[in-house]
């Protein structure tokens, strides 16, 4: 055979293993789209479903203060969300938007609450965090939510689009839906550490596609200044650490005559404090957990002090949109100085906007509170609802084009801490200003 024959046979074999080699990989990358290409867009079904390319509907989710209850806890038919004007949630799903006013623990802190939020919108059993929960003394695992909220949260739609939600809070729940923001986007790095693979999603971050926007309503975002006039009448009295003393006179009264009555559902699973709980000796123990927790409470984090410690665990997300709105019950004083309550300030709130009005000080932790803080609803001041004091924000004004990452600070409305809540407000404006917030952030999809 010649030397031409045979280069002639290895360059015929040289091709057809080009050919094999080139078909394999064009294979492979078909095969690598026909799985990818579904997978985007929803599975096999969602794939080749007919595309409407209409925007998906995000849900609204209502997030209670302190001391407040969802939708699953009317006390005498009356509403957190609505109280006096009828229920909220209910008024807004016959606007056609799909609203959830879940439970979470009414004087529980921030993180704990957040926790019992995550749980119960994907359907999970609430995980304190194994770090967490050795840092406080009480029990990483709380209730289990068999069905989510949100069932489809975070997932995608045949079209490929995210299912976002639209948190909205009043008071104390301010915290509650930055710090779930904040969580979802970037996790928790000594969660991550404590658990391994046993991790809950919330602290794993890389969801900060999952909410939409945020609102906030009346939340002390910098604390509440009533807690510095509680601290200065408590030391008059001799008392050092009246934050602990507050946690310890709520529940005094609420295990008093527990022989007869059983102890109310306050979501402190975590503390040992189950729905029914009626021993004396268990509260008291359970109690006793709670002061020893090192400020694992709300009481703590209403404080200035306890607010700043806060806001700098809390990251804003760089994809969400954030707003916030105050509410001020005061005007200048013209005999006594300072600010003072209008005479539609409900009673009870009357006379702490007046201390609030008059107040300054400074904090055992350095805060200056100033003139500035006077103007307040009656338990928060404006200057404290407006935005956290490490964030960037901006003035509202219809003619801004709101940017994601930034607070867009509403202008001041009049009312008092209760005005979100439907009392002490017409029914009408009550409406008015949720559907008008809704179409708002509805608009910049």
């Amino acid at each position: 055979m010649s030397d031409q024959t045979v280069q002639t046979s290895n360059g015929r074999e040289n091709r057809s293993i080009w050919i094999v080699i080139i078909a394999t990989f064009m294979i492979a990358v078909i095969l690598i789209v026909l799985i990818s290409l579904p997978a985007r867009y929803g599975g096999i079904k969602g794939f080749f479903a007919p595309k409407n390319n209409e925007p998906v509907q995000y849900p609204v989710v209502l997030v209670h203060g302190l001391g407040g209850f969802g939708e699953d806890r009317a006390i005498a038919d009356m509403q957190y969300w609505g109280a006096t004007t009828g229920s909220l949630p209910d008024y807004l799903r016959g606007q056609g938007y799909t609203v959830y006013a879940p439970s979470v623990g009414p004087f529980s802190s921030t993180w704990d609450r957040t926790c019992e939020l995550y749980a119960q919108l994907t359907g999970t059993t609430v995980d304190y965090g194994e770090a967490h929960a050795k840092a406080h003394g009480h029990a990483r695992f709380g209730r289990t939510y068999d069905t989510a909220l949100v069932p489809d949260w975070g997932e995608k739609t045949s079209d490929g689009q995210r299912v976002k939600i639209h948190l909205i809070s009043h008071s104390f729940g301010g915290e509650t839906i930055r710090m779930l923001t904040s969580l979802l986007a970037y996790g928790d790095e000594a969660e991550r550490k404590a658990s391994g693979k046993d991790v809950s999603g919330l602290f794993k971050g890389g969801k900060s596609d999952w909410v939409f926007s945020v609102t906030t309503i009346c939340a002390p975002h910098n604390g509440s200044a009533l807690t510095c006039i509680v601290d200065e009448l408590g030391s008059v009295a001799g008392i050092d650490n009246t934050t602990d003393l507050l946690v310890d006179l709520l529940f005094k009264i609420l295990k008093m005559n527990t022989g007869s009555a059983v102890m109310p559902d306050l979501m402190l699973d975590q503390f040992g404090i189950v729905p029914g709980t009626k021993s004396s000796e268990e509260i008291s123990d359970a109690l006793k957990k709670i002061e020893t927790a090192g400020n694992d409470h709300a009481f703590y984090e209403l404080s200035p002090d306890g607010a700043a410690k806060l806001n700098a665990q809390i990251r804003m997300a760089d994809n969400v949109y954030y707003f916030s709105y105050a509410y001020s019950t005061t005007k200048a004083g013209t005999r006594i100085g300072g600010m003072v309550p209008e005479k539609k300030t409900m009673p009870l709130l009357y006379p702490l906007a007046l201390l609030l009005g008059g107040y300054h000080g400074t904090t055992p932790g350095g805060i200056a509170i100033d003139e500035s803080w006077q103007d307040n609803d009656g338990l928060v001041s404006v200057v404290s609802a407006q935005y956290p004091t490490k964030d960037p924000h901006e003035n509202y004004t219809p003619d801004v084009k709101p940017h994601p990452g930034v607070w867009y600070v509403m202008p001041t409305l009049r009312g008092d801490h209760s005005s979100p809540a439907g009392l002490n407000q017409p029914i009408s404006v009550y409406h008015q200003m949720f559907t008008d917030m809704l179409a708002r952030v509805e608009g910049l999809r």
